[in-house]
Parts: structure tokens; C-alpha cells; sequence
């Protein structure tokens, strides 16, 4: 089905949560209960669908305005829903933006946040959430490569970002001097899996993977996942 012919994304926001330990950079990852239909039983950050009560009451300037302010609160709210962790609204820093492609079963418009994590102990439902872990990003990344965790696409991209940055001061600091990262996904199959292309890939319009050209997307391959990227 043609982008064009899909039905309107849920919007949807997440909300990344970092500490300091002594191995290094963590962050909070929950298991969600095997039984939902959207991710269930793999291992993601806080979040979740925007409710209209997340909504600002009042006028905004814009409509994407309104949309923004309703994604902050809907992460700190997820946060506090799915960990019993409260984040201030104004440590978060958007980092990403993403929209899946055709052959989602359900697809979320997910802006995705990072954060301090507050002081606090996690607890989580035993209903929608199952389990917690703190975890360093690299770590997070080979139990999934070793077929021990589940991980979805934006949460192993996001995983890779954070690899890149050995503290929370850092990672935010790098956060705030970029623009964030929009990926509206397009899907391809190819040899032994398939592939997310982002814009700026050569294959991006018609899915002609094998052509030369710029490179933007992630291989969801049999024997492993990598980014390629010119």
C-alpha cells in the first residue's frame, strides 16, 4: 500500500530516561506484557499514545505548537504511568521523530524525548509493563543480537545513539546542539530481511535497494541488524 493510501499515524511520545553509573552511561528499559498487539513482550522506553487530555487548553500559535506541548506532557505522564517516575517537562530534550512505513500492524507518529532520570524507585503495573532493567545501551544491543531481548527499530537506533556518549550531561549536551532526527520510514524487503530507508537514501523513492547511490537505512537482517549510511 502506497504512503499515500495509509491511514494517519497515532501520534504517540516517548520519553528516554538516563543515569550515570559506575560502567558508564544507563537507561531505563521496560519489557511490555507479550499479549499487546503493539510490541508485546519487547523491551522499550517509556511511552505512549498522546490522550487528548494531553492536549493544552487555550490558544496556540500553531497547530504543530499544540501537537508539541501535548507530546511533552503525554511522555512525562507515560513516565509516571508506566515507572512511577516523575520528570519535569523541562528537562526534556527532543531528539526524534518517527513514522513507520507501510507494513507496521499499528503505527505510531512517536516523538521521542530524552531526560534526566529522577530520583525514585521504577515500579511498573505487572499489566501493560512486566518488567524494568537500567542497562547501558551497548549491553541492550548484544542481548538482542544474541536473540535474548526484543527490540523494535526506533528503540535499537535510539540504543545506537546513546552508545555514542559516555555520560547524561553529554548525551543531552549533543541532543540540544542537533536538530532532531525525522525518520518517516519506507519499507523494502530485501535478501534475508528487510530494510527501513530514510530520506537521503538513494532507494527512498521507488525501494530499488540494489542501485548505487547515498545510503540512509537500517538492514533488519537474519544474521544481524546494521546501519548503512553515506
Amino acid at each position: 500500500m502506497p504512503d499515500t493510501e495509509l491511514p494517519p499515524a497515532i501520534p504517540a511520545a516517548t520519553v528516554v530516561l538516563l543515569r550515570d553509573a559506575p560502567d558508564g552511561l544507563e537507561t531505563l528499559m521496560l519489557r511490555r506484557n507479550s499479549k499487546l498487539a503493539f510490541a508485546g513482550g519487547a523491551w522499550v522506553f517509556p511511552g505512549g499514545r498522546i490522550d487528548p487530555e494531553d492536549y493544552p487548553d487555550g490558544e496556540v500559535s500553531t497547530e504543530d505548537d499544540r501537537v508539541a506541548q501535548a507530546a511533552r506532557t503525554a511522555a512525562v505522564r507515560e513516565a509516571q504511568e508506566e515507572a512511577g517516575l516523575v520528570v519535569d517537562p523541562d528537562g526534556l530534550v527532543w531528539f526524534a521523530h518517527w513514522t513507520p512505513g507501510a507494513l507496521a500492524a499499528r503505527r505510531f507518529a512517536t516523538w521521542f524525548f530524552m531526560a534526566r532520570a529522577p530520583a525514585g524507585a521504577v515500579t511498573v503495573d505487572d499489566g501493560e509493563i512486566h518488567e524494568h532493567r537500567w542497562i547501558r545501551p551497548a549491553e541492550a544491543i548484544a542481548r538482542r543480537e544474541a536473540g535474548e531481548v526484543e527490540l523494535i527499530p526506533p528503540t535499537w537506533m535510539t540504543l545506537r545513539l546513546l552508545e555514542e556518549h559516555p555520560t547524561v550531561d553529554t548525551t543531552l549536551a549533543a541532543a540540544r546542539d542537533r536538530d532532531p532526527a525525522i525518520y518517516l520510514t519506507h519499507i523494502a524487503r530485501v535478501d534475508g530481511g528487510i530494510a527501513s530507508i530514510w530520506q537521503g537514501d538513494a532507494a527512498y523513492d521507488d525501494l530499488d535497494t540494489s542501485k548505487p547511490g547515498p545510503r540512509n537505512r537500517l538492514l533488519m537482517l537474519d544474521d544481524g541488524w546494521r546501519i548503512e549510511r553515506s
